[in-house]
């Protein structure tokens, strides 16, 4: 990751390589980018015909992948599932899958070689063990933020967070928009404490989302299509709005794992 003075001066493919992960879903592959963003792991797993296994790279210096870590999963495809240390979980559309440290094997398939499950993947170092947890979309505790007049009437999906599934540094969950709304998490904010990755789908093929990062007063937009991420460092804002609906995954780790730590920046502050 560059630092702020260094981003300030990327052009467009540069941004897009720095900062864009654009190929994140392979089908019949599991997928996984290793990040400087809090030691971050960022990838998927689209079983097709046969399951796919998460394998343990040598980057990772540990004996299994899960050894000093945890994975907060979410589907974004068709019914599928998750084994884990040979427990099989039923993971369909929109379920969360927390993955604690020490689990040794994971295993993805889906039900339905034709449409297949499409697992995002975002793992952190972990310190201490938690347990395994299955989260159904019914689970996840629901937040309503924004309005039509603003174009961001949304509901927020928590998983993975101070107050749901336990995890040691991991934040996870999703948000949906109401008809007419584009705008997320505007107004945007900040936060020094915690790095976070947006994962944006549903995007229709012929449309984007134009996300937004940089430093509140150095801000840089980059388009974005279906079933891709954006790593935003501590320092960067991220917000963005679409040409059409969409859906986005957000995840974070870092030192706090209080949902509403932020330093807001009010839109009249942009640049």
């Amino acid at each position: 990751m560059p630092s702020p003075r260094e981003a300030a001066v990327l052009d467009t493919d540069e941004t897009r390589a720095t900062f864009l992960l654009e190929d994140l879903f392979l089908p019949g592959q599991v997928c996984l980018v290793y990040t400087d963003l809090d030691r971050a792991i960022v990838g998927s797993a689209i079983p097709t015909s046969t399951p796919l296994t998460l394998g343990n790279d040598e980057a990772l210096k540990a004996d299994f992948f899960c050894q000093r870590r945890e994975i907060g999963i979410l589907n974004i495809g068709e019914a599928g599932s998750v084994t884990v240390d040979c427990k099989v979980y039923e993971i369909a559309k929109h379920d969360c899958l927390y993955i604690g440290r020490g689990s040794r094997e994971v295993s993805f398939a889906s039900a339905s070689a034709e449409m297949p499950a499409a697992f995002y993947l975002v793992s952190y170092p972990a310190h201490a063990a938690h347990p395994t947890v299955k989260a159904t979309r019914a689970d996840a505790n629901r937040v309503e933020l924004g309005t039509k007049d603003e174009c961001n009437k949304r509901t927020i999906f928590q998983y993975v967070h101070e107050n749901g599934i336990k995890s040691c540094q991991l934040v996870l969950g999703f948000t949906e928009f109401q008809p007419g709304s584009i705008w997320n998490t505007m107004p945007c904010h900040t936060h020094d404490r915690r790095s976070e990755v947006y994962c944006y789908f549903d995007v229709p093929a012929a449309h984007r989302v134009l996300h937004m990062m940089g430093e509140p007063q150095e801000t840089r937009p980059m388009w974005v299509a279906d079933r891709q991420a954006v790593l935003s460092p501590p320092w960067s804002i991220h917000c963005g709005c679409g040409t059409a609906s969409y859906r986005f995954c957000w995840a974070m780790g870092g030192e706090n794992q209080a949902f509403t730590d932020m330093d807001r920046v009010e839109i009249s502050e942009l640049r």
